[in-house]
């Protein structure tokens, strides 16, 4: 078999893997699934599941280094003339425009949430990947203006950020909730991301990052 090949297949059985755990989570509730029956539902075995994901909750969570790698890429790509705060508050509108998947507000994406709720394992796991993500976009922000990793501007850029996307992620899943209008969802994700960045340029006058 090609390396290539190899790899298309590997993907492939990732990706069954995690469709066939997504769907048990949503249905039954994360805590109540085994890797067992996972495994039986992807048609494959249980070491091959762990193979793939170390930790249950990875199935769960399997876009999270996707979306790390497409922040840093938003801040790698940025217009020279455009500031790194400036250029993450057009990305949040490029990823509306586009429909991306991450900004999806929905009874599907609805599904989702309530499935993160419902489990203090996947809470757990959720508040750990903000950790990690903090130390991401500091990473990257200090790299996208020449400055140290330890930067102190860039860790507080970092933590304000997420502060203002978390905000917005809650505020329109919560418009979708009441009002099933994925439109005024998005419009209440992108009201918040506008503000909390005119707050963040504010607060990061004098630096390079505003």
């Amino acid at each position: 078999m090609s390396p290539d090949r190899r790899s298309r297949k590997r993907l492939a059985t990732r990706q069954a893997i995690s469709d066939a755990a997504t769907l048990l989570f949503i249905e039954r509730g994360f805590d109540h699934v085994t890797v067992d029956e996972i495994a039986e539902a992807a048609d494959v075995g249980r070491m091959t599941v762990f193979n793939h994901f170390p930790r249950k909750e990875d199935m769960f969570f399997d876009r999270d280094e996707e979306g790390r790698e497409i922040l840093r890429d938003a801040l790698r790509q940025r217009d020279p003339g455009v500031a790194p705060i400036e250029a993450l508050r057009l990305f949040a509108h490029r990823l509306v425009a586009e429909r991306n998947p991450a900004v999806e507000f929905s009874a599907r994406s609805q599904s989702f949430v309530e499935t993160v709720e419902g489990s203090e394992t996947l809470k757990a796991r959720a508040r750990a990947i903000r950790d990690e993500l903090a130390q991401v976009m500091t990473l990257a922000l200090a790299e996208s203006v020449g400055r140290e990793p330890t930067d102190s501007d860039a860790y507080l850029a970092a933590n304000l950020l997420l502060a203002t996307w978390t905000v917005a992620f809650i505020q329109a899943h919560r418009t979708v909730r009441q009002t099933r209008n994925a439109k005024k969802a998005k419009a209440a994700f992108l009201a918040i991301v506008d503000k909390g960045s005119i707050g963040l340029k504010a607060a990061m006058a004098d630096t390079p990052y505003a």
